[in-house]
């Protein structure tokens, strides 16, 4: 995910994480050799040995991840010890890994890295046992997700939802609406009824191209299913097939009318302050965007799950789709206890801990949604559960930056583009086809 994403998804963590007793961490200096001689009989079969795991996460998210990260120490003995990248983690890793000194266990923000360090050399793939927890707890999707040269190097140990719409309870009441079950009804009838009730309909963020990625591929795994977007994601389709005009034509059914601002004000409105507009300013009725919009409600005078409410991101085809971000584990060195912790961390018991604490999402497909303390989190947990096939990693960020993750250019800029003239859908797939061919190097 890009930066702007990744600190949305941390807000939301500090935002609505729960408190947990054994809040703590271990200190203490890396190991060497190897790792210290075990100790303390079969029940600590890792003791005296020191582990760093270094990940972007801050504040309460950081504290979480250290509270599970204590059963682990609990368990074995281990001692582990946290290191904060920072908000660039291809910075803080590029260094260690150059000076042969990385972390034993790093969290990577997306999928690229693992493709990146793994072509360096500078992964270690994950061992049998390790692979037959992942087997046991995620679809085959995850898995190769995480590999690279038909080697699993690592398993997505944290996700965030990006298939919703947010809106105001008091402009759906006032205007005798209900969550719509399609998007020609989201964008036709319960928009036009909000418009007569003199509530405009959408709060769009133009300004934050990558928020328009994720409405592309939301529409467009619903209509051309999790195949093609397979396919277009890895560039084995080509961006003027006619799957992508009828997901762009779809998305300029939008009305510019229906839009705060128009489409000049949306394009001038970032993330978050478009989500402001609907539960600050109540100048909107939606926001479509992720389940880290929670995190600016709070900011506000709306509670989640009270004035402020959301459903599923609605069909546009035959698919229901479930889009999803994620952090990646990957194990750096071949230190005694780094497989042993990324087996932990590829756990159900894990992943069930980690979600009791909130403001958590997990693929792990043995995760009962009951197992999340709040009713957002336990609606996204079912929806990811149901649609353990469907489901499919953000687009933007499976492509090379320059065309998916890029201000100003490739996807962002003209997917702006096309809010800007929705009437150019052909123009805008040319130049979608020529930017993509040129970052995926003409394939």
């Amino acid at each position: 995910m890009t930066n702007r994403r990744l600190t949305a998804l941390a807000a939301v963590v500090a935002a609505g994480a729960l408190a947990l007793a054994g809040c703590g961490g271990g200190g203490g200096e890396k190991s060497g050799g190897g790792g210290s001689s075990p100790g303390g009989g079969g029940n600590k079969p890792l003791a005296g040995v020191t582990l760093e795991v270094a990940a972007k996460w801050t504040g309460t998210e950081q504290e979480n991840f250290q509270k599970v990260l204590n059963m682990f120490q609990d368990q074995t003995g281990a001692t582990v010890k946290y290191v904060p990248t920072g908000e660039d983690t291809g910075a803080f890793l590029g260094p260690r890994i150059a000076a042969k000194t990385p972390p034993d266990i790093a969290i990577l923000p997306q999928p690229g890295l693992v493709q990146e360090y793994a072509k360096q050399g500078a992964l270690k793939p994950l061992s049998a046992e390790v692979v037959a927890e992942i087997d046991k707890n995620y679809s085959q999707y995850w898995k190769d997700l995480a590999s690279a040269d038909g080697k699993v190097y690592g398993m997505m140990v944290k996700a965030a939802h990006k298939s919703i719409v947010w809106y105001l309870k008091e402009a759906y009441d006032n205007a005798g609406v209900q969550p719509p079950q399609t998007f020609d009804q989201l964008v036709g009838e319960t928009a036009d009824k909000l418009a007569e009730s003199g509530a405009t309909p959408f709060s769009l963020c133009g300004a934050s191209g990558w928020t328009l990625t994720d409405l592309f591929e939301n529409v467009y795994l619903s209509q051309a299913g999790p195949e093609n977007y397979d396919k277009l994601a890895k560039h084995e389709l080509k961006w003027t097939d006619a799957t992508v005009t009828k997901a762009l034509q779809t998305i300029a059914k939008i009305k510019p009318d229906h839009v705060l601002g128009g489409s000049s004000g949306a394009l001038q409105t970032d993330f978050p302050t478009c989500v402001t507009r609907v539960f600050g300013e109540k100048k909107a009725a939606m926001v479509i965007e992720a389940d880290f919009v929670a995190a600016t409600v709070s900011t506000t005078k709306e509670k989640v799950g009270e004035g402020a409410q959301f459903f599923p991101f609605p069909k546009a085809g035959d698919t229901a789709p479930v889009v999803l971000g994620s952090d990646i584990a990957v194990a750096m060195t071949e230190e005694k206890g780094a497989m042993e912790l990324m087996r932990f961390l590829s756990s159900a018991e894990a992943a069930t801990a980690w979600a009791k604490l909130g403001g958590y999402l997990s693929a792990n497909k043995n995760v009962s949604p009951d197992s999340y303390p709040d009713a957002l989190t336990k609606e996204l947990g079912r929806t990811i559960q149901a649609s353990a096939d469907t489901a499919r990693y953000d687009m933007s960020d499976l492509a090379p930056s320059a065309f998916g993750a890029t201000d100003g250019k490739g996807e962002w800029k003209l997917l702006q583009d096309l809010l800007r003239n929705p009437g150019d859908v052909k123009g805008i797939q040319s130049k979608l086809e020529s930017e993509a061919a040129k970052a995926f190097g003409g394939s």
